[in-house]
């Protein structure tokens, strides 16, 4: 293993200049640059999982796996190869402006396995797809309808905060937090639209993505917000949804 002085630091946008920014068949656009140990077939696999339905909103984004991006500084550097201590400087992305090109260099060698890369990615188009285009009224409608019927839980930290400041009026207001309410609706729109990206590449355990800050949404109802995206963005040839529920015992 080589060590950080070894490692010399690469600015973002010379990386950009330096690779070949590839085109996967439903349009997205990403590279690899460093020892990322993520095989081309398995990045291609990856990356193909993203809808084609969601790509002209993403249309001036591209997605750098690199080993390592930089947190430490004010610049955009990214590390061609792994060190503990780059390691310990390192965050999951950072985000890049080249031109009209909205870059999304992402961390390879922070998540110990393939499930954890692949809800990085997911999650960061899925925030990208929202900045573009917005949360589907008829997904608003479900999450809300399922919010107001308390049903437990949530997906991420941000949904379940939000979700609780919408249900809460301010001090001697009778109407709902109008801003908690649009903000738990991108939040939660995100997280279903990652999850349900998630499970055409991955096959996992639901409670794989138990965090402890919030209890996780009802498994029923994160069916329903998963099979809502699923028709509004179906998935792409050689990838299938399924949602199967485990019998107890």
């Amino acid at each position: 293993m080589a060590s950080s002085a070894q490692i010399e630091l690469w600015h973002a946008e010379k990386v950009a200049t330096q690779v070949t920014v590839l085109a996967a068949s439903n349009g997205i656009h990403y590279a690899t640059w460093g020892e990322t140990r993520i095989s081309d077939a398995d990045l291609e696999r990856l990356v193909g999982a993203v809808p084609a339905a969601l790509t002209a909103a993403l249309r001036q984004r591209a997605y750098y796996f690199v080993p390592l991006t930089i947190a430490d500084t004010g610049e955009n550097l990214v590390a061609p190869a792994y060190s503990v201590e780059l390691g310990d400087r390192a965050v999951c992305h950072r985000n890049a402006s080249f031109g009209a090109t909205e870059a999304v260099f992402i961390s390879t060698r922070l998540v110990e396995d393939r499930f954890g890369l692949a809800f990085e990615f997911f999650i960061n188009v899925a925030h990208n797809f929202v900045e573009a285009a917005g949360v589907p009224d008829s997904f608003s409608t479900l999450a809300w309808s399922q919010a107001e019927a308390q049903v437990r839980g949530e997906t991420s930290q941000d949904a379940w905060e939000t979700r609780r400041r919408a249900l809460e009026p301010h001090p001697g207001a009778k109407t709902i937090d109008e801003r908690a309410r649009l903000s738990f609706f991108e939040s939660s729109f995100s997280d279903a639209l990652a999850i349900y990206m998630l499970s055409l590449a991955v096959d996992f355990d639901y409670r794989d993505l138990r965090e402890r800050e919030y209890p996780l949404l009802d498994a029923t109802a994160l069916a329903q917000r998963l099979r809502h995206v699923a028709g509004l963005f179906p998935a792409n040839a050689g990838y299938e949804f399924q949602v199967i529920k485990r019998s107890k015992g």
